[in-house]
């Protein structure tokens, strides 16, 4: 058994147009996220999560940003690639956990939407939380959004 870790943040974009894709979803009412793909901090820190515990790297040496073909793709198709490279690594995700940080949007809601969506594409489940950071810092001051993710990696047989 191994564990992972992943941790993201991405600023709001200021680009009014940019949708906000979290958890694989997206998020009607709120402003997207600046970055090179389409910004899905939920899923980026689960793929580093993944990778870490597979013991190959992260998400900017697999995915870089300096790869145009990458630029505002789909974070659940990268969600996809890693899982085929932590299986050539040897390893299987048992479980992930993931906790999103964000003071807006709300998003209790779609938790259990994003849940799903992301234990189908793991192939293990997936557990969400969400919490604010009660307006401290810079995702208290609804500058961005944060998350947090844990998965536990079991070797194939």
């Amino acid at each position: 058994m191994r564990i992972g870790q992943g941790i993201d943040v991405h600023a709001f974009s200021d680009d009014p147009a940019r949708p906000l894709r979290l958890g694989g979803l997206l998020i009607e009412g709120s402003p997207g996220l600046a970055g090179h793909s389409d910004a899905d901090a939920a899923v980026h820190a689960l793929i580093d999560a993944l990778l870490s515990g597979a013991g190959i790297g992260d998400l900017g040496r697999q995915f870089g940003v300096d790869d145009p073909s990458l630029a505002g793709i789909d974070s659940m198709v990268l969600l996809a690639q890693t899982v085929e490279h932590v299986a050539a690594s040897g390893f299987w995700c048992q479980s992930a956990s993931l906790t999103i940080l964000a003071q807006r949007p709300r998003l209790a809601h779609r938790l259990d939407e994003m849940a799903m969506l992301l234990s189908e594409a793991v192939g293990a489940p997936v557990s969400i939380t969400a919490s604010t950071t009660d307006h401290l810092g810079a995702i208290g001051r609804a500058e961005g959004i944060a998350a947090v993710a844990v998965a536990l990696l079991e070797e194939a047989s």
